[in-house]
């Protein structure tokens, strides 16, 4: 949709930083520009392709190795013998190409939580994954995007890459987030008012009051369901909350991102979440929204607190709160899946993983696990999952006669508890 313009007009915050990457004084949506990733990223899932593609291009060294991370996540450990062979691929290709930033076993974790945790992305910069969910890096300003195999491969090579400047829509949240409501409820509210193509190649830019005093944990959550609305990017701006995060109060060379007051956006939606209850995504479409309170009836075989949706330390917290002292019931299986080595290690020193062991459920290593259908917890014919992933098409986490909701942690862990999908003050009294 191009703009008319009669004068300059302001830049919302991925255009100014496209503008700023590619060498530009602006950009503007529809424009095609070529940016120079600060990072190119991808995972022991399809990293063979990305490393056969690259070697057809002729280059013989990646085009900066400083900017560039594997990381070993989603069949970790190795799940089979092509997993194990991809990740000998990447071993050894990593050190042809000298890149230091190979996340192996026992240093790695889910890639989308592991690199902030590594201080690898910062407000500014343009991040290439190979992995649809890229996006979550948003929450820290960044412009975020997944590019399949051959393009990564291309940036692996030439340190560039081609964008088309997608348009922006604003969505401003306001009012207080009621108990039990988190991230993960405003993101799925948010799909389910416009729709699973409803920012189809658009940015996805959150503002607001609300957003404003989001935790890091909760703005990665909602940063990274933007690709469940067909978003190119989520984003929100730099402000003091993610300049503490990064502990840079005294930097001056820290950037106060955020668009302009006379940007263009080419949709604006504004939701007052005063009254959200817990959001529930039913079978088989993150889209698919529903109220909590109006699936009590459902039962469940298997509760999943984790991947890179919710697997950070402030979700395994908020699943604790609702476990603690109790077990989960006789029909459930609870897997939890910590994000990283370093989350794992702090939960452990916390008693959070004390907690779910004595819950009876299973503490699983950082992995994506079965969010992908990959392993550690398939489901079989007929069975029914709520999970704190972010996504339930068919046949996602196994049988394609499988069901799976996608919640908030303590919703999910009120579940496995109940035994069918429930909610937190159905368990805790606060």
């Amino acid at each position: 949709m191009e703009r008319e313009v009669t004068e300059k007009v302001g830049m919302t915050i991925t255009e100014k930083i496209l503008a700023r990457n590619s060498g530009s004084s602006s950009v503007e949506p529809g424009q095609f520009i070529n940016v120079h990733p600060d990072l190119v990223f991808a995972n022991d899932a399809t990293l063979s392709s990305v490393i056969k593609i690259f070697e057809t291009t002729g280059a013989e060294k990646v085009f900066d190795p400083d900017k560039v991370a594997f990381i070993f996540d989603h069949g970790v450990p190795s799940k089979d013998i092509a997993t194990a062979e991809t990740c000998k691929l990447t071993r050894e290709f990593s050190q042809k190409m000298g890149v230091e930033k190979l996340f192996d076993i026992g240093r790695n974790g889910i890639e989308h939580t592991l690199l902030p945790e590594k201080g690898l992305i910062l407000p500014g910069q343009v991040i290439i994954g190979q992995d649809s969910h890229t996006c979550t890096h948003g929450a820290w300003a960044t412009f975020a995007t997944a590019m399949g195999a051959t393009d990564v491969a291309v940036a692996l090579a030439l340190g560039e890459s081609w964008i088309r400047v997608p348009e922006s829509i604003k969505f401003n949240y306001e009012g207080e987030i009621p108990r039990w409501v988190s991230g993960k409820d405003l993101i799925l509210f948010t799909i389910r008012e416009i729709g699973v193509n409803g920012a189809l190649y658009k940015a996805m830019e959150f503002t607001g009051p609300v957003i404003e005093k989001l935790s890091m944990s909760d703005r990665m959550t909602v940063c990274n369901m933007a690709i469940e609305a067909g978003a190119k990017n989520g984003v929100i701006k730099a402000d003091n909350t993610l300049k503490e995060h990064l502990r840079i109060s005294n930097d001056p060379s820290f950037v106060h991102l955020e668009s302009d007051d006379d940007a263009h956006y080419v949709q604006e939606h504004n939701f007052n979440v005063s009254n959200l209850s817990p959001q529930v995504a039913c079978p088989s479409s993150p889209g698919n929204v529903a109220n909590v309170e109006d699936l009590n009836g459902v039962s469940v075989n298997q509760v999943v607190i984790g991947s890179c949706t919710n697997g950070k330390l402030e979700d395994l917290r908020n699943a604790a709160k609702v476990l603690k002292g109790r077990k989960i019931h006789n029909d459930v299986r609870l897997l939890v899946f910590p994000a990283t080595q370093a989350i794992y290690l702090q939960a452990l020193r916390e008693g959070l993983l004390e907690i779910f062991v004595k819950a009876e459920g299973i503490i699983n290593p950082p992995t994506c696990g079965c969010c992908y259908g990959g392993h550690l917890g398939i489901l079989a014919e007929g069975e029914v999952a709520i999970s704190t992933t972010n996504r339930n098409f068919v046949g996602r986490m196994g049988h394609p006669k499988s069901k799976v909701y996608l919640s908030n942690p303590a919703v999910a862990a009120a579940s496995a508890v109940m035994g069918r999908i429930a909610r937190p003050e159905e368990v805790v009294n606060e």
